[in-house]
């Protein structure tokens, strides 16, 4: 059960109704995290295009970028968004075996860019949890750290690192507000994990 009611899109309020109409028209449906959202009166019609900015095209491949909040998703054990960033990467080219090796972690086989992405997902996720700031002041591992920066240029880094943080906090959001899926399921091993 949905921790807030699910707004239907005649009860938008009129700033969202611009974006609500573009993210209805782009996904053919409303989505339960828009309809929560619309509890809040001007939140969606700023989310959506910001959401578009962060996750659509730029400089990095939308590739790199869905499969680190896979990675983000999955290890923030939330259904919702993982089913949705799983949808979201196989739809983009993904593999499901790449999204699974991704939501297990085991990505030592991948090429360089995506291997550090993921792994510079897991750590952005979970360092910061788990080291004090003497132990790594950018809760990053120093290895990994400076891979993604030998392997991506600074508008790359700071793409990267804005999706990364943008999915951690959307995974919480969605795992809070407990959304019924609106999209479909993820693979079962991804499943497993969360």
């Amino acid at each position: 059960m949905t921790s807030v009611g699910l707004l239907a899109a005649d009860q938008a309020d009129e700033a969202d109704a611009p974006a609500l109409a573009a993210g209805q028209a782009a996904y053919g449906q409303m989505l339960n995290n828009w309809a929560a959202l619309l509890n809040s009166p001007g939140l969606l019609g700023t989310y959506l295009p910001f959401l578009r900015q962060v996750n659509g095209p730029g400089e990095l491949d939308v590739r790199v970028k869905d499969l680190a909040a896979v990675r983000v998703a999955v290890l923030n054990h939330c259904l919702y968004t993982t089913s949705h960033r799983c949808t979201s990467a196989m739809s983009n080219g993904a593999t499901e075996a790449e999204v699974i090796a991704v939501a297990k972690g085991e990505v030592d086989a991948f090429e360089a860019r995506k291997r550090v992405a993921v792994e510079l997902a897991s750590d952005m996720t979970l360092g910061p949890t788990t080291l004090t700031r003497e132990a790594s002041v950018t809760g990053v591992r120093e290895i990994v750290l400076e891979e993604a920066k030998a392997l991506f240029t600074d508008r790359e880094f700071i793409e990267l690192t804005v999706c990364i943080s943008m999915w951690n906090a959307l995974a919480t959001l969605h795992r809070s507000l407990d959304l019924p899926l609106d999209m479909p399921a993820p693979p079962a091993d991804v499943l497993a994990l969360i």
